[in-house]
Protein backbone atom coordinates (compact mmCIF):
# COMPACT_ATOMS: atom_id res chain seq x y z
CA UNK A 1 0.00 0.00 0.00
CA UNK A 2 2.90 2.36 0.81
CA UNK A 3 4.18 1.95 -2.75
CA UNK A 4 0.84 3.02 -4.23
CA UNK A 5 0.46 6.22 -2.17
CA UNK A 6 3.73 7.76 -3.34
CA UNK A 7 3.10 7.67 -7.11
CA UNK A 8 -0.57 8.68 -6.64
CA UNK A 9 0.35 11.85 -4.74
CA UNK A 10 3.05 12.62 -7.26
CA UNK A 11 0.63 12.28 -10.17
CA UNK A 12 -1.91 14.56 -8.49
CA UNK A 13 0.75 17.15 -7.73
CA UNK A 14 1.93 17.03 -11.37
CA UNK A 15 -1.65 17.34 -12.63
CA UNK A 16 -2.30 20.41 -10.43
CA UNK A 17 1.03 21.91 -11.45
CA UNK A 18 0.19 21.51 -15.14
CA UNK A 19 -3.29 22.98 -14.58
CA UNK A 20 -1.89 26.04 -12.83
CA UNK A 21 0.67 26.49 -15.61
CA UNK A 22 -2.07 26.38 -18.24
CA UNK A 23 -4.20 28.92 -16.36
CA UNK A 24 -1.21 31.25 -16.01
CA UNK A 25 -0.35 30.85 -19.71
CA UNK A 26 -3.97 31.53 -20.68
CA UNK A 27 -4.07 34.61 -18.44
CA UNK A 28 -0.82 35.95 -19.88
CA UNK A 29 -2.12 35.33 -23.40
CA UNK A 30 -5.34 37.22 -22.68
CA UNK A 31 -3.41 40.06 -21.04
CA UNK A 32 -1.08 40.26 -24.03
CA UNK A 33 -4.01 40.29 -26.43
CA UNK A 34 -5.79 43.01 -24.45
CA UNK A 35 -2.60 45.08 -24.27
CA UNK A 36 -2.07 44.74 -28.02
CA UNK A 37 -5.71 45.69 -28.67
CA UNK A 38 -5.51 48.68 -26.32
CA UNK A 39 -2.28 49.79 -27.97
CA UNK A 40 -3.80 49.44 -31.47
CA UNK A 41 -6.89 51.37 -30.40
CA UNK A 42 -4.86 54.18 -28.83
CA UNK A 43 -2.90 54.55 -32.05
CA UNK A 44 -5.92 54.60 -34.36
CA UNK A 45 -9.13 56.60 -34.72
CA UNK A 46 -12.38 56.30 -36.64
CA UNK A 47 -12.71 57.95 -40.03
CA UNK A 48 -15.05 57.93 -43.05
CA UNK A 49 -13.77 56.90 -46.47
CA UNK A 50 -15.51 59.47 -48.73
CA UNK A 51 -15.27 57.10 -51.71
CA UNK A 52 -17.57 54.64 -49.87
CA UNK A 53 -19.96 57.09 -48.17
CA UNK A 54 -23.56 56.98 -49.47
CA UNK A 55 -24.92 59.90 -47.38
CA UNK A 56 -27.33 57.68 -45.43
CA UNK A 57 -27.81 60.30 -42.65
CA UNK A 58 -26.84 57.85 -39.85
CA UNK A 59 -23.92 60.17 -39.05
CA UNK A 60 -26.34 62.85 -37.88
CA UNK A 61 -28.60 60.56 -35.85
CA UNK A 62 -26.47 57.76 -34.35
CA UNK A 63 -23.42 59.54 -32.91
CA UNK A 64 -23.06 59.47 -29.10
CA UNK A 65 -21.91 63.09 -29.29
CA UNK A 66 -24.53 65.79 -29.86
CA UNK A 67 -24.30 67.40 -32.32
CA UNK A 68 -22.49 64.69 -34.24
CA UNK A 69 -18.69 64.52 -34.41
CA UNK A 70 -19.11 64.03 -38.16
CA UNK A 71 -18.91 67.27 -40.13
CA UNK A 72 -19.18 68.24 -43.75
CA UNK A 73 -15.88 69.53 -45.13
CA UNK A 74 -15.08 71.46 -48.28
CA UNK A 75 -12.40 70.53 -50.79
CA UNK A 76 -11.62 73.95 -52.23
CA UNK A 77 -9.54 72.69 -55.21
CA UNK A 78 -12.54 70.60 -56.30
CA UNK A 79 -15.21 73.27 -55.72
CA UNK A 80 -16.50 75.15 -58.79
CA UNK A 81 -17.31 78.30 -56.74
CA UNK A 82 -20.67 78.21 -58.50
CA UNK A 83 -23.25 80.96 -58.20
CA UNK A 84 -25.87 78.22 -58.15
CA UNK A 85 -24.41 75.70 -55.70
CA UNK A 86 -26.53 72.57 -55.52
CA UNK A 87 -25.12 71.77 -52.07
CA UNK A 88 -26.18 75.18 -50.79
CA UNK A 89 -29.53 75.91 -52.41
CA UNK A 90 -32.83 74.08 -52.12
CA UNK A 91 -34.01 72.54 -55.38
CA UNK A 92 -36.08 75.20 -57.18
CA UNK A 93 -35.05 77.87 -54.65
CA UNK A 94 -37.15 81.02 -55.21
CA UNK A 95 -34.02 83.20 -55.17
CA UNK A 96 -30.27 82.72 -55.11
CA UNK A 97 -29.88 84.46 -51.75
CA UNK A 98 -28.89 83.39 -48.23
CA UNK A 99 -32.49 83.52 -47.01
CA UNK A 100 -33.40 80.44 -44.94
CA UNK A 101 -36.12 79.32 -47.36
CA UNK A 102 -33.52 79.05 -50.15
CA UNK A 103 -30.97 76.98 -48.24
CA UNK A 104 -30.71 73.20 -48.30
CA UNK A 105 -28.81 72.99 -44.99
CA UNK A 106 -31.27 72.64 -42.08
CA UNK A 107 -28.93 74.39 -39.62
CA UNK A 108 -27.54 77.25 -41.78
CA UNK A 109 -24.05 75.71 -41.49
CA UNK A 110 -22.79 76.81 -44.91
CA UNK A 111 -21.42 80.32 -45.27
CA UNK A 112 -21.71 81.83 -48.78
CA UNK A 113 -19.24 84.61 -49.62
CA UNK A 114 -19.12 86.59 -52.86
CA UNK A 115 -15.73 86.39 -54.59
CA UNK A 116 -16.11 87.89 -58.08
CA UNK A 117 -18.98 87.64 -60.52
CA UNK A 118 -20.10 84.85 -60.94
CA UNK A 119 -17.99 83.14 -58.26
CA UNK A 120 -18.93 82.42 -54.64
CA UNK A 121 -17.02 80.68 -51.87
CA UNK A 122 -18.78 78.13 -49.64
CA UNK A 123 -17.40 77.49 -46.16
CA UNK A 124 -18.64 75.05 -43.52
CA UNK A 125 -19.33 76.46 -40.05
CA UNK A 126 -18.60 73.27 -38.17
CA UNK A 127 -20.18 74.34 -34.89
CA UNK A 128 -23.52 74.38 -36.74
CA UNK A 129 -23.00 71.27 -38.89
CA UNK A 130 -24.79 68.10 -37.74
CA UNK A 131 -23.40 65.75 -40.39
CA UNK A 132 -26.75 65.20 -42.13
CA UNK A 133 -25.01 65.04 -45.55
CA UNK A 134 -27.86 66.76 -47.41
CA UNK A 135 -25.38 69.15 -49.01
CA UNK A 136 -22.95 66.30 -49.74
CA UNK A 137 -25.60 64.27 -51.54
CA UNK A 138 -26.75 67.19 -53.70
CA UNK A 139 -23.19 68.28 -54.47
CA UNK A 140 -22.28 64.74 -55.55
CA UNK A 141 -25.39 64.31 -57.68
CA UNK A 142 -25.41 67.67 -59.46
CA UNK A 143 -22.18 69.52 -58.64
CA UNK A 144 -18.43 68.92 -58.38
CA UNK A 145 -18.61 66.69 -55.27
CA UNK A 146 -16.42 69.05 -53.26
CA UNK A 147 -18.48 68.54 -50.09
CA UNK A 148 -17.90 65.31 -48.12
CA UNK A 149 -18.02 64.00 -44.55
CA UNK A 150 -15.18 63.51 -42.08
CA UNK A 151 -14.96 62.73 -38.37
CA UNK A 152 -13.57 65.72 -36.46
CA UNK A 153 -11.21 64.46 -33.78
CA UNK A 154 -11.49 67.53 -31.60
CA UNK A 155 -15.11 66.40 -31.10
CA UNK A 156 -15.04 62.59 -31.47
CA UNK A 157 -14.54 60.52 -28.30
CA UNK A 158 -13.18 57.54 -30.31
CA UNK A 159 -15.61 54.90 -29.00
CA UNK A 160 -14.42 51.30 -29.08
CA UNK A 161 -17.51 50.26 -31.08
CA UNK A 162 -18.66 53.36 -32.94
CA UNK A 163 -22.46 53.47 -33.02
CA UNK A 164 -22.43 55.09 -36.47
CA UNK A 165 -19.93 52.59 -37.91
CA UNK A 166 -22.18 49.72 -36.78
CA UNK A 167 -25.12 51.27 -38.69
CA UNK A 168 -23.20 52.33 -41.82
CA UNK A 169 -24.74 50.50 -44.83
CA UNK A 170 -21.69 50.96 -47.06
CA UNK A 171 -18.89 50.01 -44.64
CA UNK A 172 -17.39 53.48 -45.08
CA UNK A 173 -16.05 53.68 -41.51
CA UNK A 174 -12.55 52.44 -40.78
CA UNK A 175 -9.74 52.77 -38.25
CA UNK A 176 -6.89 54.99 -39.44
CA UNK A 177 -3.59 56.07 -37.82
CA UNK A 178 -4.12 58.74 -35.15
CA UNK A 179 -1.23 60.77 -36.54
CA UNK A 180 -2.87 60.86 -40.01
CA UNK A 181 -6.57 60.87 -39.10
CA UNK A 182 -8.26 62.29 -42.21
CA UNK A 183 -9.07 60.74 -45.58
CA UNK A 184 -9.17 63.74 -47.86
CA UNK A 185 -10.62 63.64 -51.34
CA UNK A 186 -8.10 63.52 -54.18
CA UNK A 187 -5.13 63.92 -51.82
CA UNK A 188 -2.62 61.13 -51.08
CA UNK A 189 -2.90 59.71 -47.56
CA UNK A 190 0.77 60.39 -46.80
CA UNK A 191 0.26 64.16 -47.16
CA UNK A 192 -3.24 64.38 -45.72
CA UNK A 193 -2.10 65.25 -42.20
CA UNK A 194 -0.22 68.30 -43.50
CA UNK A 195 -3.25 69.81 -45.20
CA UNK A 196 -5.59 70.14 -42.22
CA UNK A 197 -5.95 73.41 -40.33
CA UNK A 198 -8.72 73.39 -37.72
CA UNK A 199 -11.42 74.48 -37.46
CA UNK A 200 -11.77 74.75 -41.27
CA UNK A 201 -10.62 72.22 -43.84
CA UNK A 202 -8.37 74.00 -46.35
CA UNK A 203 -7.25 71.33 -48.81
Amino acid sequence: MADLKGPDKSNRFEFIKQGVSRVIALGLGMLGGFTAFASRRSNTVWQIDPSKCVQCEHCSTDCVVSPSAVKCVQSYPVCGYCQLCFGYFQPNAPELTAAAENQLCPTDAIERIFVDDPYWEYNIEEDKCIGCAKCVQACEMFGNASFYLQVRHDVCVNCNNCSIAMQCPSDAWERVPADDPYILKHIPRQTAGLRIAPPQFHV
